[in-house]
């Protein structure tokens, strides 16, 4: 009951934090705002001003490129899921010895599901995974910022900083 309430207020927190930050999908995608920077100077003032504007959106991007990665690496996945559940599996049924006195303990299971899931989440690539999901989510995010103009209110995004 107590894991269930931490979950509730992680839950509360992250909707609070980060889901605030969300910005609407017609001003994301605002296709009047799109035009090429005139040179690297305001193409780096857009990219620091619309990396914090559309922080949640760009958290949203991560989060649905990080979960296609997985789903679309199938080995990942299981690899993920053997480890996952092997955790569980072991706190759950592992904590009084199988076997006599002796026998299977708890840290024979934990050493077997290393044994058996470290080699096959290794030889799933989660590297190139890892590696896909910053460059991918790096050239849309990085992308999106520099095309996009910022709106009015980033005119007095530095008036209210210096109040």
């Amino acid at each position: 009951m107590d894991t269930l309430i931490r979950v509730t207020d992680a839950v509360k927190s992250f909707r609070e934090t980060r889901l605030s930050a969300l910005r609407t999908p017609q001003e994301f995608f605002d296709v009047n705002r799109i035009s090429r920077p005139a040179d690297l100077n305001t193409a780096t003032s857009r990219i620091s001003y619309n990396t914090r504007y559309f922080s949640g959106n760009y958290g949203l991007i991560i989060a649905i490129l990080a979960i296609y990665a997985v789903i679309s690496n199938p080995l990942l996945l299981i690899s993920l899921a053997f480890l996952v559940g092997g955790f569980v599996a072991v706190n759950k049924f592992g904590a009084d010895p199988l076997i006599s006195d002796r026998g299977i303990t708890q840290k024979t299971l934990y050493t077997v599901l290393f044994c058996v899931g470290l080699p096959l989440l290794w030889w799933s690539s989660p590297l190139g995974t890892f590696f896909w999901l910053v460059g991918a989510s790096g050239v849309l995010i990085v992308g999106h910022a520099c095309m996009i103009e910022p709106g009015i209110e980033s005119e007095y995004a530095t008036v209210q900083d210096a109040v």
